[in-house]
């Protein structure tokens, strides 16, 4: 079998969509896409189970193109199948306000499986979307009724294998034996700065066979047959796999194939024309989209109905002879919490003196029995995270309906495979690691914030308070790091109780992720009575007067030595009031007659307590206040006595509110 006049047809329409919107739009990168057209018109009409008119259909085929860079190949793919994707949002390619941005967003462009663009993201995404697919048909699947049986695929590219994340994640998914993970690698010999062999050398091959991936070889990214039959070879395997196809950059310019230059910027006119010339293509039309071309494309769209109309009976099916199971899994994809799941959680009593992590590990345990798809685990410290759930089993290849999920030191590629497990959906998930260590993933847990995904992050050993373990492991700029990504919720709970609100918190929100700051040491209980108050994100914990002279505000486990200083305050009939503000994001998000209620605008004598960074804290102390906070790094000491050193401490509260009330 050979490629059709058809086929080239279509491989062609997709290079000069691409090419066209580039050069309309005087930006973008047109190589990529020219050069692995034909892998992915292979992908896309031969093997991709979907259905452009439910880009939502639970049982599709998952598509990524890591190389987000190259987003005119996967636009012009989703217009061509009949996504809605009119050819006018292609003509508006990285235009303000348009579906067709520089690099795929989730959520914005019908289709788009996840946002990509930074280089290594979309593989270590895909690793995600198939554990997720693994765990959940485990979960799910009954003989005769597979419901979750789906592949991912994607094209990754030279960058994303450079990145260390796709190292990460290649790693654990050979470990883990996913064989519905397909990466077709546009191996094409460029990168920016010139071939690729001055930074990389390496046999990616050999590499990807260490971690456990079959792999395969296609010499000529042009032979449609070559590429198909390596599909074929791919579906029957029970690993991971890998395909370096052999590409040229640029393909069919005569004078940019192959070169660097045709990596980030148009052809220019001129070459646009020499390089029509060379596919035959009319040079005179812009978006030249040829009917049968067309027609062939769209043939996706009866296909995709057809199969989803077969599993949408299965379903059905499924849903007579397994009701609950099926009830499950709808609930859990709408977001819906089962009843009763917060019936049951742990009771903490004042004054108790434990761990927020250890709270935390509590919590999960209490859910977990009402919450089958809430499923998580940690970058190698479950017993320091507490983010094991009991008798929940460990997934792996022999086991994948265990809930534990181990990542190995791996902090990056677990964020981003917590981001594929969260956009495949039917599942909440959660990851541990230590704060300090959120260095290490920060780039996934921004897409997780660009994306909208409901993870949540667990870490612990949040401050100078963990101890010995010295600077290396004392977080001080990251909440600060954290509380700057937009639209994340940040929480640092002051005690068990409040640890409690914060995972109910957490549940309940569907659009954003939530990270939970939580302490090694154990803090003191404070009355549950008051906890409810994180739902604002701050509450008045306590107050001599209505009207304080002095306001104490802290987080976490500063709270607690902000109340013995009240404590002492109070004796001296000083009216103060302490503020308990676990999470900035709620806070300023309430009202702001609620707002001023916390800390009314009069009271310019505040105190800020934080064992982190001072950055962002004046937006609450006002310019006559002070910030008790690490201006350095920490140290490797006993914690009373880091504390004590570093000035967390009642006394010295109440020594800088003596000062504070004098001047």
């Amino acid at each position: 079998m050979t490629a059709t006049e058809l086929d080239l047809l279509s491989v062609n329409t997709i290079r000069t969509l691409s090419i066209d919107a580039v050069e309309k739009a005087k930006s973008g990168h047109p190589g990529l896409p020219m050069g692995t057209a034909p892998m992915a018109y292979v992908l896309w009409t031969k093997f991709l189970k979907h259905n452009p008119s439910d880009p939502h259909w639970l049982n599709r085929d998952r598509f990524i193109l890591s190389a987000g860079h190259g987003s005119m190949l996967l636009y012009s793919l989703l217009h061509l199948t009949g996504y809605d994707l009119p050819l006018e949002e292609l003509k508006n390619f990285r235009q303000l306000g348009s579906k067709t941005p520089g690099h795929p967003e989730y959520g914005l462009t019908a289709g788009v499986e996840t946002t990509t663009g930074p280089l290594g993201q979309g593989f270590a995404t895909g690793v995600g979307m198939a554990i997720a697919e693994r765990y959940l048909a485990a979960h799910y699947n009954r003989p005769n009724f597979p419901i979750i049986d789906h592949y991912t695929y994607a094209i990754v590219s030279d960058g994303d294998l450079m990145e260390g994340i796709s190292s990460e994640s290649a790693s654990l998914a050979g470990h883990l034996q996913l064989g519905k993970l397909i990466y077709l690698y546009d191996d094409n010999h460029i990168s920016i700065e010139g071939g690729t062999d001055i930074a990389f050398s390496e046999n990616v091959i050999d590499r990807f066979t260490a971690y456990g991936w079959h792999t395969d070889r296609v010499h000529d990214g042009n032979d449609i047959d070559a590429i198909e039959e390596a599909v074929k070879r791919a579906k029957s395997q029970d690993r991971p796999t890998l395909i370096a196809v052999r590409t040229h950059i640029g393909y069919g310019s005569p004078n940019k194939q192959d070169k660097a230059s045709a990596h980030g910027s148009p052809l220019g006119e001129d070459e646009v024309k020499l390089t029509k010339e060379a596919y035959g293509w009319p040079e005179d039309k812009l978006f030249d989209i040829p009917n049968d071309a067309l027609n062939h494309f769209r043939e996706a769209i009866p296909h995709g109905q057809k199969a989803e109309n077969s599993w949408n009976d299965l379903f059905s099916a499924y849903q007579e002879r397994y009701p609950e199971l099926a009830r499950e899994l709808a609930q859990t994809l709408k977001h819906e919490l089962p009843e009763g799941i917060f019936a049951n959680l742990p009771v903490f009593n004042a004054n108790d003196m434990i761990e927020t992590r250890a709270a935390s590990g509590k919590v999960i345990n209490a859910l977990a029995p009402h919450f089958p798809n809430l499923i998580g685990g940690s970058a190698d410290l479950a017993p320091s995270n507490n983010t094991n759930i009991k008798d929940g089993g460990d997934f792996s290849r022999e086991t994948p309906n265990g809930r534990n999920l181990h990542f190995g030191v791996r902090e990056h590629a677990m964020g981003a495979a917590l981001n594929g497990m969260s956009l495949h959906g039917g599942l909440r998930v959660y990851g541990g690691t230590f704060l300090i260590f959120t260095d290490y993933m920060k780039p996934a847990i921004r897409l997780s914030s660009l994306m909208h995904q409901p993870v949540i992050y667990i870490l612990t050993h949040d401050s100078i308070g963990l101890g010995e373990d010295g600077p290396t492991h004392q977080p001080i700029e990251q909440l600060a790091s954290l509380r700057a990504i937009p639209n994340i919720l940040v929480i640092r709970p002051a005690d068990a109780n409040e640890t409690k609100e914060a995972w109910q918190i957490a549940l309940n929100t569907t659009d954003k992720p939530i990270a939970l700051a939580l302490t090694r040491q154990k803090v003191r209980t404070l009355p549950a009575d008051k906890a409810t108050g994180l739902r604002q994100g701050g509450y008045i914990l306590a107050e001599t007067s209505p009207e304080p002279e002095l306001i104490i505000i802290a987080t976490g486990s500063e709270v607690g030595i902000a109340y013995d200083a009240f404590e002492t305050l109070s004796q001296e009939d000083i009216p103060v009031r302490v503020v308990s503000l676990p999470c900035w994001e709620l806070f300023l998000a309430q009202s702001k007659e609620y707002q001023e209620s916390v800390l009314p605008s009069h009271v310019t004598k505040r105190i800020a307590v934080e064992a982190a960074s001072s950055f962002g804290w004046n937006r609450f102390v006002g310019p006559s206040g002070k910030i008790i906070a690490m201006t350095t790094f920490g140290a490797s000491g006993k914690i009373n006595d880091l504390m004590a050193h570093f000035g967390f401490t009642a006394r010295h509260i109440v020594e800088e509110a003596h000062e504070l009330l004098r001047s």
